[in-house]
């Protein structure tokens, strides 16, 4: 491939101007906050699943709560109206007065295991409605630390697009005097070779991949036209030689 030295050297302009992008682009995708983002998003898909399971559990205990709540006032009424039929005087059989009186005390008995039951099932629910509000709690905390790092990431995100527009804006001028044959090879390089399409021929090795070239290398660059776009035999980058090539 053949192309002016001078379009070759807007080639390491164009490098070094894409190289200032990328990074730009490297630090608006990998933000500081990103790790600490990522951390608090696990742990919050871990409270949050936690939480899922404790509400069950509470809106179980509430059901129980309101069914033991029910059985008691149930024996309760029922008490009562023995009692009430007791002290009316509507029974006067002595057989029958025996009976109302040990149904009485059966009444009582249970009126106090069911208030036991009663009283066990609302401290698991007290318990329980506990746990959910430290979960609650966790929850708010990591959506408030969250909140103010994305804050922060989507800020710092705003001021590198501006940045990199800025960068970026004479790259249009300095393409328009490449050759798009050679614009083609150096953006497919750059593709392949992590970002990097040209280098500079400095003191003998390539600005690329940092090997220095062999005298057989640095004799075929020696004798190839000024014109000739010749490349890295070791990563095959663009080499662009310069006065500091230390060919001569």
């Amino acid at each position: 491939m053949k192309a002016d030295p001078a379009a070759q050297l807007r080639l390491l302009d164009l490098q070094a101007l894409d190289a200032q992008i990328d990074q730009l682009r490297h630090q608006r995708t990998h933000p500081a906050e990103g790790a600490e983002i990522a951390e608090l998003l696990g742990k919050r898909s871990d409270v949050d699943g936690r939480m899922r399971d404790q509400r069950i559990v509470v809106d179980d205990l509430s059901v129980a709560q309101a069914k033991a709540d029910a059985d008691v006032e149930t024996v309760k009424v029922r008490r009562k109206r023995d009692r009430d039929r007791m002290d009316s005087g509507a029974i006067a059989n002595p057989k029958d007065l025996e009976r109302m009186q040990h149904e009485l005390d059966t009444l009582e008995r249970r009126i106090t295991v069911l208030e036991d039951e009663e009283l066990e099932v609302m401290e698991q629910l007290e318990e329980a409605q506990s746990a959910l509000a430290e979960l609650t709690g966790a929850i708010e905390t990591i959506d408030a630390r969250l909140g103010e790092l994305t804050a922060t990431r989507d800020a710092r995100g705003a001021e590198l697009d501006a940045e990199a527009a800025t960068v970026g804006a004479p790259r249009a001028g300095i393409v328009a005097e490449i050759p798009a044959d050679l614009l083609a090879l150096y953006e497919k390089l750059r593709a392949n070779q992590g970002g990097v399409g040209a280098s500079e021929l400095r003191q003998r090795a390539c600005g690329g991949c940092q090997i220095r070239l062999d005298a057989a290398e640095l004799q075929v660059i020696r004798g190839a036209p000024v014109d000739t776009v010749v490349r890295c035999q070791e990563c095959q980058r663009i080499l662009v030689r310069t006065s500091e090539s230390g060919l001569s």
